[in-house]
């Protein structure tokens, strides 16, 4: 009996951490792998530096980022980490 408890144990215990640590982080993976093929001209994004910029040239592995005015940088791909709502930048400027 002592046995079956333990495997119990075991189980739960396994349970717990897939559904607190892997399940989560294959979802997030998932996610940020749908916006970055879905990345056009135009989209407004956040990079994981921080930078927000206006997307303005997108290749299989880059894309080019207008950050103001003239001033353009290209990252790669995965380098963004949201995308913002149509019009953002501009408030910010406004703002």
């Amino acid at each position: 009996m002592d046995g079956g408890i333990l495997i119990l144990m075991m189980v739960a215990m396994v349970a717990i951490f897939y559904f607190v640590g892997i399940r989560p982080q294959n979802k997030r993976r998932k996610e940020q792998q749908s916006l970055v093929q879905a990345l056009g001209k135009g989209d407004e994004v956040v990079t994981i530096g921080g930078i927000v910029g206006k997307v303005t040239n997108v290749s299989d592995q880059y894309i080019q980022i207008e950050t103001g005015g003239k001033t353009t940088m290209i990252f790669m791909k995965t380098a963004v980490q949201s995308q913002l709502p149509k019009g953002t930048i501009k408030d910010l400027v406004d703002g």
